[in-house]
């Protein structure tokens, strides 16, 4: 078991999670193994800043801070780096609790002076209560939670994923923070991948760098009725595509995508077949994943192709910003 001290980010952006945030808040303040101290991060929104300084206190050992950079999630991870005092920095959603061994399982990878990041398993809690029969599980990462498709166990990975994550500090003084250029900006665009481009951009730094996934640290990620939709998978999977593109002009094509290509041609064939299994059996719903697959991949090719003919036209001065119009459609 590691000694590193733990830093614990959480970025929040909106008064309409504000149990949640509480929640999230409790969660880390009952682990078996004490955080250092919690950062919650405020992403430009003063009522919400105000509130937080007021329910909580230093002698808390949680500390409330402004995001110091441009709006969005990137920029506030990175306002949380600089501002945690640990050897070891954690994030965690603002709409998620962990389970009480979270930051336990954590400290054990750090035991190997080689790793450089470890993530978790995260998993859905629908707000309907059940999982949408169409819903297919290699599909989860929509609703930012971990797919079906991933290694169980203590394994090795080309990224983790940010909303269940932890880094060692030198993993920051090695490959800089979050780039700002990707990733979310509270929901008006629901992109991603600013973790994977900078595991890619660690690995390239060190690399004898080691990053890990354990599914023992475990925490439950609030799933909101208006995501539950088709409406919502659509336009998360377009979103993704784009960000892909974004990471693939970054990093380059052939670690950009990776991970990607074994998931495209192993997990997501076997998950039709799956689908369209349980349709012949008369298994609720199995039509509809298999469809939500197909459709899933087509939609994220989509925006890759949108993402990656904007990448071409733009050149240096590329931007998500140029996008923002394209992730709705």
């Amino acid at each position: 078991m590691s000694d590193l001290d733990i830093s614990v980010v959480i970025c929040v952006y909106t008064e309409d999670r504000w149990e949640d945030i509480l929640a999230a808040v409790a969660s880390v303040r009952a682990q078996s193994r004490p955080a250092l101290e919690t950062l919650l991060v405020v992403d430009h929104n003063a009522a919400l800043l105000d509130r937080l300084t007021k329910e909580y206190k230093e002698t808390d050992s949680v500390r409330v801070l402004a995001n110091a950079g441009p709006r969005g999630l990137s920029a506030g991870r990175n306002t949380g780096i600089a501002a945690a005092r640990g050897e070891v920095i954690a994030f965690l959603d603002d709409d998620a609790v962990a389970e009480r061994e979270w930051l336990r399982h954590f400290a054990a990878g750090y035991a190997d002076p080689r790793v450089m990041a470890v993530g978790g398993r995260t998993v859905p809690i629908w707000a309907s209560g059940r999982r949408p029969a169409w819903f297919p599980e290699e599909f989860d990462w929509v609703v930012g939670c971990t797919y079906k498709g991933l290694p169980p166990g203590l394994v090795r990975v080309r990224n983790v994923l940010g909303g269940n994550a932890s880094f060692r500090r030198t993993a920051f003084d090695a490959a800089g923070g979050f780039a700002t250029g990707i990733g979310r900006d509270g929901d008006k665009r629901p992109l991603g991948c600013e973790e994977t481009e900078l595991c890619i951009r660690l690995s390239r730094a060190r690399p004898d760098a080691v990053l890990l996934i354990d599914d023992r640290a475990v925490i439950h990620h609030r799933v909101p009725e208006a995501r539950e939709h088709f409406g919502y998978f659509r336009t998360r999977a377009y979103a993704e595509g784009l960000s892909k593109a974004l990471v693939a002009r970054s990093v380059g094509a052939d670690k950009g995508l990776e991970s990607e290509r074994r998931y495209a041609t192993r997990v997501l064939p076997a998950g039709v077949a799956r689908g369209l299994r349980d349709a012949v059996l008369a298994r609720p719903g199995g039509a509809g994943r298999a469809g939500a697959i197909v459709a899933g991949v087509l939609t994220t090719a989509g925006g890759y192709v949108v993402g990656s003919v904007r990448a071409r036209r733009g050149g240096a001065t590329f931007s998500v910003a140029e996008i923002e119009g394209e992730t709705h459609a």
